[in-house]
Parts: C-alpha cells; structure tokens; sequence
C-alpha cells in the first residue's frame, strides 16, 4: 500500500491510509475469523483511493454509536468514518469488502 501511494505521488495519505487499512484488517480478522483476507489499494476515479479488505464473511460491520466506555476495543469504524471522506461495504455472494476512500486534488 505504502509502495502504491508513493508511486502516485500520495505520500501525504500514507499515514491516514495506513491506520484505515490497519482497522479495516483487525476488524475483518476478529470479527470474519477466516483463513484469509485481500487488502486492495485502488483509484477508482480521479481524486479518489479506495482502501478495502475483503474477507470471505457476511457479517457487514456496523459502526458503534456508543461511547463503548473505556474500552480500547471497538473504535475501528469510528476512526474509518473519522480519517475517510467515505466508506461501506460492498456484498458479494461469497463475502464482502469494507472499504474507505480518501479525496486527494489530483496534480495538474
């Protein structure tokens, strides 16, 4: 991911990518508890990278309204929702991809 942002010149979202794509794995490996999972790192239109982890669940992740107290645990979506311009999930027969964007200005 970090080789990708560099190569598009994005340097600047390596930190906040890094920390989306870090929740987005811890939460499809707690909560998918599968063998395997795909992170992809794309730019589905330009100004935009999307950041998805697929996993073989169809669990869709809800994000948490509560405080969850002091809990450590359970912020992933709420840092997603916070750090992206966007995010879902995209269901596929076999699984899903969760996913989030960030909005870049693209170099003229």
């Amino acid at each position: 991911m970090r080789t990708a942002l560099a190569a598009w010149g994005l340097e600047d979202q390596i930190d906040d990518a890094m920390v989306i794509v870090t929740e987005l794995v811890s939460n499809a490996v707690e909560h998918g508890r599968l063998a395997s999972i795909r992170v992809i790192v794309s730019r589905p239109t330009e100004g935009w990278v999307r950041l998805g982890v697929v996993d073989r669940s169809k669990s869709i992740p809800m994000m948490r309204t509560d405080s969850n107290g002091d809990q450590v645990r359970g912020r992933g979506l709420v840092l997603v929702n916070a750090l992206t311009e966007r995010w879902g999930t995209d269901l596929y027969r076999w699984g899903k991809q969760v996913w989030g964007e960030l909005k870049y200005e693209p170099v003229r």
